[in-house]
């Protein structure tokens, strides 16, 4: 599990207001990646969506939540796995998530602040013309008023959406025949955080609320979900199992190896503990440990490709590159060149410093970009072998790629110009270079507008 940033959530962070440092948080990791495309797969297609164009991105954050920020993308905050006890509660949010999507939610929240601006425009129309004829407190009485109804008015409307996609989530759970008691579980154990937290459940409060009453949505949607076919059916057993994996694998990655080894004691000795135990004791640099525990997971599945890479990555980050070579190999091979597993067998070719090695190492990595372009580290890594091997422009061509995806678009922009200038002339790379420069361009003056506000930014 590496965090890699993508451009996607750059993207988005720019153009919808999301923060810019959500694109930092970003986790990639191919067993997890492959594990909610295939649990989502399913919900995409009965919402109309094609199931490739959904993306459902994993963010490293430990509070429980999830949204949309425009296009077809999901975000889940790690958390929110953490929290989760099945697959069948993680379908529960994407679906309502999807909802969200296919309602173009994300779009129609202008409305919304359309709605509640023209009430907030008018009172403060109306508290000048209070001040002008010289009763200023009832003034700020009526200006004050709008402002509180112009918010009313914006929250009722987020009510509104939330409620929609709760239904069309139950409906594309329902066509997928997935049963809806994980989206039930998951909404309970928001209205116990709700109650921890003394968050009031009464309808006053809940005037006040982007979202509907916890309460009041469970009650809904239990009528709906109970008298559905789907509702007394067992969630796949092999997804469960994938689940307990993933959640435990990534609580190895996020947590701190204190919490990991006591959550999975060596007294557990399940597939999805031993998992978690040798993330832990990976990140505590207890590399002796986590070797054994890797494989100990092999002994019990020698062909499970996500085993293999485990241990390849141990290995190259012990300094064992040339141990590392084989089961990251045989990983890439099982997977069909899986783009973050090959561009980690990329690295660690490149990291034996055998020079033999890196014709291979260009093509793994080539492989890797040509599947998956958002991945700066098999930019990096390619750009590496490029300039081993004297192509310059080429080099250059691969760090302009990494750096759009790092928000250096500056550099990139240079970067493109020194490539394009030593590539052949309308070879696709020249191209590519001149595209790649386009984007940096176009995204450095997206960002410089955002941060001045519309103002004139200096000419690059």
């Amino acid at each position: 599990m590496r965090p890699i940033t993508r451009l996607l959530a750059f993207l988005a962070a720019l153009s919808l207001g999301v923060s810019p440092a959500m694109a930092q948080s970003i986790l990639r990791d191919a067993e997890t990646e492959a594990f909610l495309d295939d649990i989502s797969a399913p919900l995409a297609e009965a919402a109309g969506l094609e199931p490739g164009n959904l993306d459902v991105v994993l963010i490293n954050d430990p509070s429980i939540n999830a949204f949309v920020a425009g296009g077809q993308a999901v975000y889940i905050h790690s958390g929110l796995i953490d929290a989760a006890d099945s697959a069948n509660e993680v379908q529960g949010v994407i679906a309502h998530e999807i909802g969200h999507i296919t309602g173009g939610h994300v779009i129609r929240t202008g409305e919304g602040w359309a709605q509640a601006s023209k009430i907030s425009l008018l009172s403060l129309i109306a508290g000048v013309g209070a001040a002008l004829a010289g009763a200023g407190e009832a003034a700020m009485g009526v200006i004050m008023a709008g402002q509180s109804a112009a918010m009313s008015k914006f929250l009722a409307f987020s009510r509104t959406q939330e409620a929609s996609a709760d239904a069309a989530g139950a409906q594309y759970l329902s066509d997928a025949g997935i049963s809806g008691k994980g989206s039930l579980a998951f909404f309970g154990k928001l209205l116990n955080q709700e109650f921890r937290l003394g968050v009031s459940q009464n309808d006053e409060a809940g005037f006040w609320r982007t979202h509907p009453l916890s309460g009041d949505r469970i009650s809904k949607l239990r009528e709906t979900y109970e008298a559905d076919p789907a509702w007394d059916r067992p969630s796949d057993p092999a997804i469960e199992a994938r689940f307990e994996r993933v959640k435990a694998k990534l609580q190895g990655y996020v947590a701190k190896p204190a919490h990991t080894l006591r959550d999975y004691p060596e007294t557990r000795q399940t597939i999805p503990a031993i998992y978690a135990r040798a993330y832990a004791y990976h990140k505590n640099a207890e590399m002796d440990r986590a070797l054994t525990a890797a494989e100990t997971l092999l002994e019990k599945s020698p062909q499970d490709p996500y085993f293999l890479e485990l241990k390849g990555q141990i290995l190259l980050e012990s300094g064992r590159a040339g141990e590392a070579l084989e089961p990251l190999r045989e990983a890439t091979r099982l997977t069909r060149s899986e783009p973050l597993i090959a561009s980690l067998f990329g690295h660690a070719l490149i990291a034996t410093e055998d020079k033999d090695h890196f014709e291979e190492a260009e093509q793994v990595l080539r492989a890797s970009v040509g599947r998956d372009r958002y991945n700066p580290f098999a930019w990096y890594q390619l750009g590496v072998v490029y300039a081993a091997r004297g192509d310059l422009p080429r080099a250059r061509l691969a760090s302009a790629e990494q750096q759009v995806m790092n928000g250096d678009y500056l550099t990139a922009i240079r970067s493109a110009q020194a490539a394009e200038v030593g590539l052949p002339t309308g070879s696709v790379d020249w191209l590519r270079a001149q595209d790649v420069s386009l984007q940096a361009r176009a995204l450095l003056a997206q960002k410089c507008d955002a941060e001045r506000g519309g103002r004139e930014c200096k000419a690059f």
